[in-house]
């Protein structure tokens, strides 16, 4: 059997945690697994159409996989609008409180390398998270 890589992997995980992002975020805002707000312009999609947006553009590697600087967000917020990074922010005071988007910030300076292990586990734990949700909320 062929062995993952790391790009290969982060993939993965990236797949594994905007569902998971998507879904938190959905039965957050509305109830529904399948219906969700968008963390910027507060409209409801079905949560297929909606993406797992940065709070900080670039999905360097410190924030590729921040629970709290990634929202649900539509795509036309997410890539048409730049990710409305001044609503955005507003969000992330309201839902974290004052001082939390420069956390995130800073957050966001600092490098982070991923290994396979780091990886494989990040796949794993927002896989279970995801069942989680589910069953609390069936």
């Amino acid at each position: 059997m062929k062995k993952k890589t790391v790009p290969k992997l982060k993939g993965e995980a990236w797949q594994v945690f905007s569902r998971y992002i998507r879904l938190r975020d959905c039965l957050a805002t509305t109830g529904s697994p399948k219906w969700g707000e968008c963390v910027s312009c507060d409209e409801t999609f079905e949560i297929n159409k909606l993406q797992a947006g940065h709070f900080i553009p670039g999905r360097h590697n410190a924030n590729l996989f921040s629970e709290r600087g990634v929202h649900a967000q539509c795509a036309k917020c997410n890539r048409w609008h730049g990710g409305e990074p001044l609503k955005y922010r507003r969000k992330i005071i309201e839902l974290y409180g004052e001082g939390a988007d420069e956390e995130l910030e800073a957050e966001a300076r600092q490098m982070r390398k991923f290994t396979v292990s780091d990886l494989e586990k990040l796949v794993k734990y927002y896989e279970e998270q995801i069942k989680e949700l589910l069953v609390v909320n069936s």
